[in-house]
């Protein structure tokens, strides 16, 4: 079966979402050079990320660990838990595959450069 590609345009770049079903879901994020997603917390969501082509700094803080900053290269991936808190930054265009559980709207922001935090 054929399957419909969302777009979804972000302010760091775009995400195509390829697959969604009520097990998981795939995407592949687009991000640009200097663009960075949300510092953010998935209360159920659980991902892996692999990094297709580009360069970023992935920070990571789990409830008992300090902040800590990853670089990741193309070729690389990195798997995402529930409750561990995250955030992607672009060193140069990235496109990054994702695979996740179905919960796509489980976002808890605690930081974001665009504003997309409720006051």
């Amino acid at each position: 079966m054929k399957n419909q590609i969302t777009k979804v345009d972000k302010p760091w770049g775009y995400e195509l979402i390829f697959a969604i079903t009520p097990k998981y879901a795939g995407k592949i994020l687009h991000i640009k050079k200097g663009g960075s997603l949300s510092f953010q917390y998935h209360e159920k969501k659980e991902e892996t990320i692999y990094l297709y082509k580009g360069r970023m700094k992935l920070e990571i803080q789990d409830k008992t660990s300090p902040l800590r900053t990853l670089e990741l290269k193309a070729g690389e991936s990195f798997h995402i838990t529930p409750n561990l808190k995250h955030r992607m930054i672009a060193q140069e265009d990235c496109d990054v595959f994702e695979v996740s559980t179905p919960e796509l709207n489980d976002v808890v922001r605690l930081k974001d450069a665009y504003g997309r935090i409720p006051q």
